[in-house]
């Protein structure tokens, strides 16, 4: 029998971890006091402190990554593609009364694999609406 890896299977463990380390520093400053998890793990923890809501609901949002992709792609440029997926996903939640706790998206799965200078080029990218309060 054939032994599967990591890498055999399109998960390169060391080109993600040069992604982290790309930036590691610009999303930390996106964290708040709820964040419980640092980056480079497969899930984040986050802590849900709901006391001061008298019925509180949670709403999610993700968005499409293919045509935001595509287009940056094509221009060489990935700085935009995170705040255009943030801004995206927030306004969703937004119009719906709810506010913007944590952002998740699976854009570095579709975009990442073998680019850690371009991955971490849209998480920097990710981190603007944040820093605007958001």
């Amino acid at each position: 029998m054939n032994s599967v890896d990591y890498r055999s299977s399109g998960v390169d463990i060391q080109e993600g971890e040069k992604a982290i380390a790309l930036m590691k520093e610009r999303v930390r400053k996106t964290f708040t006091r709820e964040v419980l998890s640092d980056l480079g793990h497969f899930g984040g923890l986050y802590r849900a402190d709901f006391g001061h809501m008298k019925e509180p609901v949670l709403v999610a949002s993700t968005d499409g990554v293919g045509t935001k992709l595509k287009v940056a792609g094509l221009m060489g440029k990935y700085g935009t593609v995170g705040s255009d997926l943030v801004n995206h996903c927030v306004n969703d939640i937004l119009v719906q009364g709810a506010s913007p706790l944590f952002f998740m998206d699976y854009t570095l799965l579709v975009c990442g694999i073998g680019y850690p200078d371009r991955l971490a080029c849209i998480c920097i990218a990710l981190t603007h609406p944040q820093q605007m309060g958001l």
